[in-house]
């Protein structure tokens, strides 16, 4: 995988928020249980995403959580990121052996070097917007 678990947790919470598209806050509890997330697991996470101001807290019987901007405006990489931290500045061996790059290149460098360049374009272009569209699309094609 190339990213956590608590990334993928934090994409998932995401997009069901941005599926729903509700002005009414959305409980923890709810998306937990729509994924199969622990529900404490998921709140620690969710802790991270309002302070890097991806999503906002309401507290209060009628709280729960909302995206903090519209679904179009925030992409994947944005989501990895404040979970997982920025990239590394040097570009790290795809199979752990070292640091890579063209001038000390690991064993699988020149192969693994366009895939990490597509791979981050893809995740700094892909919206919330149209990934939540897109698993709308699915589950319908799914239901037959």
């Amino acid at each position: 995988m190339l990213y956590s678990k608590s990334a993928e947790y934090a994409i998932q919470a995401m997009i069901y928020l941005a599926e729903n598209k509700s002005e009414k806050p959305v409980m923890i509890r709810e998306i937990a249980e729509a994924y199969g997330i622990p529900s404490q697991f998921l709140s620690k996470i969710m802790q991270t995403l309002v302070k890097q101001r991806l999503i906002k807290a309401t507290r209060g019987r009628k709280g729960g959580i909302n995206l903090n901007k519209p679904a179009r405006e925030i992409y994947l990489n944005q989501i990895i990121n404040a979970i997982d931290g920025p990239p590394p500045e040097k570009e790290q061996c795809v199979v752990g052996l070292d640091l890579c790059s063209d001038e000390t290149p690991c064993p699988l460098h020149e192969q693994w070097k366009p895939i990490r360049l597509k791979l981050s374009n893809m995740l700094d272009s892909e919206s919330l917007d149209i990934l939540a569209k897109r698993v709308l699309s699915k589950r319908k094609i799914m239901r037959g």
